[in-house]
């Protein structure tokens, strides 16, 4: 997962909450400068007013509420609130929204492609520019820059959209940092009418907001994860820019991330509510819930603040997870960027990633949890390269590993012309706005494309422009990480749907998300372990850190899960007998 820090999450602090008419939070008037705001879960087993007896006991002003998972927005002046709402038998916990003041910092993926990028610069800064082809059958054609997705190729999305390019029925909840609609290829697929904003910026660390209410208008993304994430999904097969694995389907804004990355519980849960009462089909996870990377239900290095807030995660988060999945909504996470075995984590330096400084914490498997990749129903996915060998940042192991996809490897082909360049990652539609506002590298403080939309020489190998005749253009970048991969798994979900749903009642389209998750295994293109099985990255530069084992046999093992996933085989291969969509 890449981005500012992708793997991440956050909940604005300057401003309450209110309800909706769906009853879900959206930003109001701005709270007290005393009062302090918090998430707070109920107990299993706790009617959702005696909760909020017990919040308003201890001290707290309910501000919004999601019923559903028990979880509340409260607001407090009370300095001992935390304590007193955990101390009620009714609740689990009190997680409080505080800022530190400090901005996230790129993650070893990001910043390792900032270098990369920064050092393939092009001569002829038009490099990057190309005219828009001739139009085709819908849906059944490849776009101009098609040409350099080879993650397209290696699922067969390229041959599967002959048959099924996907259905203008089937939605994607695209759970992420925003979608910028205004991207050409985006636009023909963007559901305005679905689509939704849970996040709030946090003036903290995603800098002024744009808008007096601190929440942005549906359709834009000033963080970028979330536009070249649906761009993977659900890219219009136009004849112009590029093309997504399942074309034709709708792509829904789910904003639950802030612009700088963060994904924090209150925006995340609520989504994923509205998620399955609105009917979304898929939804694509490429991030973990902040502030913990893995939330543990009482590790001793945690003080019993920290202890009770992460059981509160822990709770409203599976809550959230299941309710989507029963309401019919096929889920898909990202397995992550830590280059380990999420079966036998190693210690954790980098939580609280927010709120206050990190410190080290020794992690049990069996009281711990990488959300929402861990939780109940979610499929997960981890990465690979051009080659197909698992990329040394991508997570694995035989609990959590579901499938394999191309999520890029910069560092692929050693030996190789393309080793250590921009194609060896994924390329999709980006904002322009943030590719104004991004420096070509750490050390290189220029913006990669310039306030007239030119694009910098030096980036002219991975930033691309299309434009139409009316002067329309489109952007595109090259990211990598696990946040990559997902969304191809993601748009082979959305392919199965749209192939082998049946009409829902009052008028609805879908399919049960236990049967696409089957389907999805049983049509993965198996791959073994490598041989031999103890993967290590000394070519690419890489230490012991890196060093991976890959256990398990062909049908399935830690690496590649039940394989790579397969569009084609996916749209071509009838359901199990006896499967009911």
């Amino acid at each position: 997962m890449v981005s500012k820090r992708f793997t991440a999450g956050a909940v604005a602090t300057a401003a309450t909450l209110a309800l909706t008419a769906a009853g879900l939070g959206v930003p109001a008037t701005a709270a007290p400068s005393t009062s302090r705001t918090f998430t707070v879960v109920a107990e299993d087993g706790f009617a959702a007013d005696t909760a909020v007896a017990a919040i308003q006991a201890a001290g707290g002003t309910v501000v919004s509420r999601s019923d559903e998972v028990g979880m509340f927005q409260v607001t407090s002046d009370r300095a001992d609130f935390a304590a007193r709402a955990t101390a009620a038998p009714s609740l689990i916990g009190a997680a409080e929204q505080k800022a530190i003041g400090r901005k996230p910092k790129l993650d070893r993926v990001e910043q390792e492609q900032a270098a990369g990028v920064a050092g393939a610069a092009s001569a002829a800064g038009a490099a990057g520019v190309a005219g828009a082809a001739g139009a085709g059958k819908k849906g059944a054609k490849m776009d101009p820059l098609d040409e350099k997705l080879w993650g397209l190729k290696m699922i067969r999305a390229d041959e599967a959209r002959k048959v099924e390019p996907g259905d203008r029925r089937v939605t994607v909840g695209v759970l992420d940092t925003g979608v910028d609609a205004s991207n050409p290829d985006i636009a023909p697929n963007f559901n305005w009418s679905l689509s939704r904003n849970f996040a709030p910026d946090m003036t903290d660390v995603d800098g002024p907001c744009e808008v007096p209410s601190c929440l942005d208008a549906v359709g834009t993304d000033d963080g970028g994860h979330g536009t070249h994430v649906a761009g993977t999904i659900g890219a219009a097969a136009n004849g112009f820019g590029l093309s997504g694995v399942a074309p034709n389907v709708s792509l829904v804004e789910l904003k639950g991330g802030q612009d700088s990355g963060y994904f924090f519980l209150n925006p995340v849960v609520n989504a994923l509510i509205y998620a399955g009462r609105s009917g979304i089909d898929v939804v694509n996870m490429s991030f973990y819930v902040d502030p913990w990377l893995y939330n543990c239900t009482a590790n001793p290095a945690d003080s019993a603040q920290a202890q009770a807030e992460q059981r509160a995660i822990i709770k409203a988060m599976k809550r959230a997870l299941v309710f989507a999945h029963n309401k019919g909504v096929t889920l898909v996470g990202a397995l992550g960027n830590n280059n380990e075995d999420l079966g036998a984590p190693r210690t954790d330096t980098t939580s609280p990633d927010y709120g206050a400084n990190p410190y080290p914490r020794p992690i049990d498997n069996n009281s711990c949890w990488d959300l929402p990749t861990e939780g109940p129903h979610v499929i997960g996915v981890s990465s690979v390269g051009p080659s197909g060998k698992k990329s040394d940042f991508s997570n694995y192991g035989t609990e959590q590993t579901s499938v394999a996809a191309p999520g890029g490897w910069a560092r692929d082909g050693f030996g190789t012309p393309t080793y250590n360049t921009p194609g060896n990652r994924i390329l999709s539609s980006y904002p322009l706005k943030v590719l104004q506002e991004e420096p070509i590298s750490t050390t290189i403080p220029d913006p990669k494309v310039d306030a007239n939309g030119n694009i910098d020489p030096r980036v002219a190998t991975s930033v691309f422009k299309q434009c139409k005749p009316n002067g329309e253009c489109g952007y595109y970048t090259y990211l990598q990480g696990t946040s990559m991969a997902s969304p191809h798994a993601a748009g082979v979900a959305a392919l199965i749907v749209s192939r082998y749903g049946k009409p829902q009642g009052r008028g609805g389209f879908g399919m049960s998300p236990d049967v696409v998750e089957q389907h999805l295994y049983r049509t993965a293109a198996e791959h073994a372990c490598p041989e031999p099985r103890l993967q290590q990255y000394r070519n690419e530069g890489r230490d012991e850190t890196y060093d991976a084992y890959c256990a398990g046999g062909v049908n399935f093992n830690g690496f590649y899960g039940y394989g790579i996933v397969d569009a084609y085989a996916a749209v071509k291969t009838p359901l199990k007998p006896n499967a009911r969509p």
